[in-house]
């Protein structure tokens, strides 16, 4: 389910193509460009390259059409245009509780990373912004948080190009011999600049960890009304054209590395907030938008649903429902952003919790309703018609569990027990979940020898970026 047919879907290919051969795109990074004009792209006199339609067909034809991402704890999950969809936490620099909005610290990352490794529906931590280490070691510090707090699949955001090959050495470490090319336990990803632009940076973390089949997400994010064309249509075949330039500099620099699409973080500009929205109903349109894409591209795709709430509440729990949605029902593989509030400016512990709910009955959602002679049950009706005692039959016993989702924090009684059990809303039971998760022993993901390990690559590139390294 998507808002675009299959005559849409060839037009903004035929059309995204085209901005890319006409219009071109900017590569602030003389090497990789150098790399591109090598494999066919033309330079024009306004120094924008163009990228030929050749370029872009040998480019997806090189990208695998399954991803496969691996947790620590050994799980593989391959990612294929036909599913499945997995739900992870997302960036912010902050985190939101009780006590109000304060600085994400690592403390805070360790215990944020602590809930989400016990909730069922999150496939995998984001490290966010720690304010306690300098802008340039938090990718590989926040890496290091993560792997001592979650055996799930672990995703560093990068700050500098260089971190990535710290956190590469420290993967080895918790692969303990496994190969990471067979059990990828974290992926990359970095976004264009709109319109049509890659930063140095993030050609040269492209570039630097070309050869590692290290599992790259190619974002755009176009700002509709702002770096974008205000039609949804527009900022759409935009995206779609610096997504697939992504794509062609990728395949070039290590042709067959896994890429995963994603159009998923575009948003409308606000022009009464002036600000770029999250939770807003285009959003979940952009991101079924770039599903449909990537489908017909066959390739896995990824987005992110937030909300413009600063708490956990019933806007925060209506915009991410709704955006949330969109995403599933049209077949995103990756949904980030499980915790997130406040325009992405935020996570919380309690609204992950929530979240957690919201996209287990999102799969169960995806699940549909499957027509098979056992789901059906035309004879179990036939026997029953007389009585109507369903709930005494042997079909029932089988098939209750699988058939209602049960969430975690979600009431459902009458209202005398809720009463009974304190009167508490969704936020508070969310809150008591959080505290009962945090109040447990620390269970040890590491050994002590991965532990002294980690430590030590971090502190001897801490020492390096101290000397100017």
């Amino acid at each position: 389910m998507g808002p675009l047919s299959p005559p849409d879907l060839d037009r903004l290919n035929v059309e995204a193509r085209r901005l890319l051969a006409t219009v071109g795109v900017v590569l602030d990074h003389d090497e990789v460009r150098q790399a591109l004009l090598r494999a066919g792209a033309a330079e024009g006199t306004d120094g924008r390259v163009r990228l030929p339609a050749g370029m872009v067909r040998d480019a997806l034809a090189a990208a695998p059409k399954a991803v496969v991402l691996a947790s620590v704890a050994g799980e593989r999950t391959a990612l294929t245009a036909a599913g499945p969809t997995v739900f992870w936490s997302g960036n912010a620099l902050h985190l939101t509780d009780r006590n109000g909005r304060r600085e994400m610290t690592s403390a805070l990352l360790a215990d944020l990373v602590r809930v989400l490794d016990t909730l069922e529906h999150v496939h995998a931590p984001v490290a966010p912004s720690i304010a306690d280490f300098p802008p340039h070691s938090r990718d590989f510090v926040g890496f290091r948080i993560l792997a001592e707090n979650s055996r799930k699949h672990l995703r560093p955001c990068v700050y500098t190009p260089a971190g990535p090959l710290t956190i590469y050495e420290m993967a080895q470490v918790l692969l303990g011999g496994r190969s990471f090319d067979e059990y990828p336990i974290f992926s990359l990803g970095y976004t264009a600049l709109s319109p049509l632009r890659w930063s140095s940076t993030a050609l040269e973390l492209f570039r630097v960890t070309a050869g590692k089949r290290i599992p790259m997400m190619v974002n755009a994010e176009p700002l509709a009304g702002a770096t974008a064309p205000v039609t949804l249509a527009g900022s759409v075949v935009q995206g779609h054209a610096e997504a697939l330039s992504g794509f062609v500099i990728l395949q070039t620099l290590e042709p067959g590395r896994p890429c995963i699409y994603n159009l998923g973080f575009a948003h409308p500009f606000d022009m009464r907030s002036l600000i770029s929205l999250t939770g807003a109903v285009e959003c979940g349109l952009h991101a079924a938008a770039g599903a449909q894409l990537a489908q017909h591209l066959d390739l896995p795709s990824a987005s992110w649903m937030s909300t413009e709430s600063s708490v956990p509440d019933a806007q925060a729990g209506l915009e991410k429902t709704m955006t949330g949605l969109q995403h599933a029902l049209a077949g995103v593989n990756i949904i980030w952003g499980i915790g997130q509030l406040d325009s992405q400016q935020a996570l919380s512990m309690e609204m992950a919790v929530i979240d957690n709910d919201i996209a287990g009955q999102l799969r169960r959602a995806q699940q549909g309703i499957p027509l098979t002679a056992e789901t059906l049950a035309l004879d179990l009706i036939t026997e029953m018609a007389p009585t109507g005692r369903f709930m005494m039959a042997d079909h029932t016993l089988a098939h209750y569990r699988e058939q209602v989702h049960y969430p975690a924090v979600v009431f459902r009684g009458q209202r005398g027990r809720w009463e009974a059990e304190g009167a508490k809303d969704m936020v508070e039971r969310a809150h008591d979940v959080v505290a009962d998760i945090l109040r447990r022993d620390r269970e040890p993901m590491l050994t002590d020898d991965q532990q002294r390990e980690l430590l030590a690559l971090q502190d001897r590139r801490l020492t390096e970026l101290a000397a100017g390294g």
